[in-house]
Formats: C-alpha cells, structure tokens, sequence
C-alpha cells in the first residue's frame, strides 16, 4: 500500500509537471493566437489599403493618359505658336537690311539736294551777272534783263527748297538712325528668343517622353498591384486557416490539460489515502511534524483570542486591502500584524526541523498567506516580479485545485504532490501536508508543510 502510494504520488507529480507544460503551451498558442488576430487585422487594413491603392493607381493611369494626350495637343499648338513667333522674329531681323538700304537711299537724296542748293546758288549768280549786263545794254536789253531777274527769282526758290529739303532728309536720316538703333536692340533680343524657343522646344519634347514613361509606370504599378492583391487574398486565406487551427489546438490542449488535472487529482488522492493507511511511509515523518505544528498554531491563536490579543472578526477578515505599488500584489488585512510578529517565528522554528522542509505557512479559505517564513516574507523589490514571486510570497493570494480540495475536505489532513511555480519558468517538486486549522469554531483554512521528494 506504502509503496502504491509513493507510484502514485510520483504519477501525480508527472501529471503535474506534464499539465504545466500544457498551460505553458497553451499560454503559447494563446499568444500566438492574438499575434495572429492582430496579423490578421493588419492583413484587412492592407487589404483596404491596397484596393484604395489600387483605385488610386488606376486613377493615376487614367489621368496620365489625359494629360499624355493634353501634352501631345499643347506641344503642337505651342510649336505652331513658336513657329509663328519664329518667323516674326526673322522678319524683324529681316527689317534691318530694308532700313539701313533705306537709310542710304536718304544719303543719296540728301546728297542730290546738296547739288541742286549748289545748282541754285550758281543760277542765282549768273542771274545777277545777267541783269547787271542788261542794265548797261540799255533799253535794246530790257527784256534781257527781265528773263535775268525771273532766273534769279527761280533760283532763290530752288535754293530755299533745296535747303528745306536737306533739312527734312536730315531730321529723317535722324528718325531712321535711331530706329535701326531700336531694331537692332530687337534683334539681339529677337535671337536671344530665337534661343528660347528652341530651348522650349527641347523642354517639351522632353516632358511629353517623361509623361510617356510615366503613363508607362502607371500601368506597370497597376499590374503589379493586381498581383499583389492575388498574392495577399491567398496569405489571408491561409492566416484564416491557421488562425482556426490555432485556436482549435488550444481547445485541445486545455482539455488534454483539464484531463491531466483529473487523473492528477485522482493519483493525489490514492496517495492521500495510502497515507491514511496506517502504514509507515516516507511521509509518515513530515505528517506527524505537521500535525504537530497545526496544534501549535492553534493553540497560541486560541491563547489570543482568550485574551483578547487578538480578535475573531480580525482574524476571519476576507477585506483584503492591496498594497500600493507591489507586484505581485500582496494584500493585508486584521490578522496580518498579529501573523508576523507572533506566527513567523512558530514557522521558521518548525521550518528549521528538517531539511527537506521548505517551508510552513498559513493559508486561509481564500488562498490568502497572511505571512510566510522569514526568507519568503522579504521586502520586494521594484521592477522585479520573478525575484518577488519567490522571496515575497506572503500576503499574496494563491490558489490551484489541490489547494482548493485541501481547503474543503473535511479529513483530519491532505497530503498531495504538486509543482511549485518560482518564476522564471522555473519549478520543483514538492509534497504538501495540509492541516486544517479551526479557531472559534470557524474553518479558518489550513497549515501547510512544505518538503521535497
């Protein structure tokens, strides 16, 4: 019997470890499930954006096609336009040569007024001479000296038209100088413009083939687009499917995990009842220091409430008040003072009478250990949860279902083997007595010794 017992504590124990490592699985898979949900959530905003992409792209392509076409007709009306200019500018340059043969064909003239002022004034002289002749030929050479003066009279006018003549040619020859001056002006910059309009020429020649391999691009994006949309509709399908996978894996590994806890149960409890069985076993030794640290306990807690140390309502408080700032959260209530100062040293003193003790503490019928030993009931440190979670174990609440069953049977003890979590992924195998633990005639929770196997 002694021996089924410790089979079947060992059974226990593997079902323990072999269900820790399904709820470190399944917390895995849980993980994985909401890294997959938020792909997922991703997956449709890309999906969103790359149909407004998409739309965008299409858009993109149309209108590059207008404005291919609005660049097409603009470049041959602007050329036309530019021809037109073209040809305006080589007609002003054109105008330079007409002027400048214009301007000699005034020198010419001026240079004929020029004669006929000199023509005049030798006229003028001669018809001078003529009269003073006619004068001395007496009456015989008075009709000769009437022609004289009229050559003079003809001569003085041809000289006054030849001088304003000359007069008029000069302000023209001015008028013209100055504007083959302003023409050339024009014509330098009328090249200047021809220059320009080649350059612009180039610049749209240019912009129409950029707006080609533009439209082309437009297409290509496109394209690779309705690819991209095939290849992520097929991705998301797939994410779909692994995500319900996902999901139904973790439904199977809970239930695998629920069943683990039933036939760990189950080898817990042919492992308590061996240890009712009157025989002696390896844990008959730490059931006898259990019982006898429960009677302790019990008695200096009835010590307390005789005397009015301690309070029934304080010591059946359940308001558990947190703890600001402590992780894990540790909580305090009416029996916490009275537990450290006078129920610490009872469990280190215990603790301390065998080696395989781990530790003994109190838990009441909420899970809560209103203190622990002293090396379990340091001060926590900030940031550190893991640390905390094994060296600040008091004033925490802690509950599984075998603490649980321990809680409510109605036995004179409950000896179980479990898994103590440390943290950090971090356990050992431990075997527990629980003692139940009555003051006042209230279940109040039980003593615990904890000790390895």
């Amino acid at each position: 019997m002694a021996d089924l017992g410790e089979r079947s504590g060992d059974i226990a124990l593997q079902c323990s470890e072999t269900a820790g490592y399904l709820a470190r699985l399944n917390r895995r898979i849980q993980q994985d499930s909401h890294s997959l949900s938020q792909l997922q959530s991703n997956m449709a905003r890309l999906v969103d954006r790359q149909a407004e992409s998409m739309t965008a792209a299409r858009e993109l392509s149309v209108t590059a096609g207008r404005a291919g076409e609005v660049i097409a007709d603009g470049h041959k009306t602007i050329g036309v336009s530019l021809e037109q200019v073209a040809g305006l500018v080589e007609h002003v340059i054109g105008l330079e040569g007409e002027l400048r043969h214009f301007l000699s064909m005034i020198e010419a003239v001026g240079d004929v007024s020029g004669q006929l002022a000199a023509i005049a004034r030798q006229t003028r002289l001669l018809g001078i001479n003529a009269a003073i002749e006619a004068a001395r030929g007496g009456a015989a050479t008075q009709g000769f000296a009437v022609v004289a003066d009229e050559i003079r009279r003809l001569a003085e006018q041809a000289g006054e038209s030849a001088t304003s003549v000359g007069d008029d040619l000069g302000r023209l020859d001015q008028d013209a100088r100055r504007l083959i001056g302003g023409m050339e002006a024009n014509i330098l910059r009328g090249r200047d413009v021809g220059t320009r309009i080649d350059a612009l020429r180039r610049a749209l020649t240019d912009m129409a083939g950029m707006m080609t391999q533009f439209g082309d691009r437009s297409d290509t994006i496109v394209t690779c687009i309705q690819q991209a949309e095939g290849d992520v509709g097929a991705l998301r399908e797939n994410l779909t499917r692994f995500s319900q996978r996902a999901a139904e894996s973790a439904v199977r590994v809970e239930s695998a995990r629920g069943q683990l806890d039933g036939l760990e149960g189950m080898a817990n409890d042919m492992l308590n009842r061996a240890a009712h069985g009157g025989g002696h076993t390896r844990n008959s030794r730490y059931i006898a220091l259990a019982e006898e640290g429960a009677d302790e306990v019990a008695r200096l807690v009835e010590g307390a409430l005789a005397d009015g140390t301690l309070a029934l309502e304080a010591l059946f408080d359940t308001a558990y008040r947190p703890i600001a700032g402590s992780d894990p959260i540790q909580y305090e209530n009416g029996f916490t003072a009275f537990a450290d100062a006078r129920l610490r040293p009872l469990l280190d003193r215990r603790t301390m009478e065998d080696a395989a003790i781990v530790g003994c503490c109190l838990v009441d019928m909420n899970g809560y250990l209103p203190t622990h030993i002293s090396a379990r009931s340091r001060t926590q440190r900030s940031g550190e949860r893991e640390w905390n979670m094994e060296h600040a174990r008091n004033r925490q609440i802690f509950m599984d279902s075998q603490t649980r069953r321990a809680l409510d049977e109605e036995g004179d003890f409950f000896l179980f083997t479990y898994r103590q979590d440390l943290g950090e992924g971090r356990y050992r195998a431990l075997r527990s007595v629980f003692m139940p633990l009555v003051f006042g005639g209230r279940r109040w929770g039980v003593y615990e010794v904890g000790y390895l196997i």
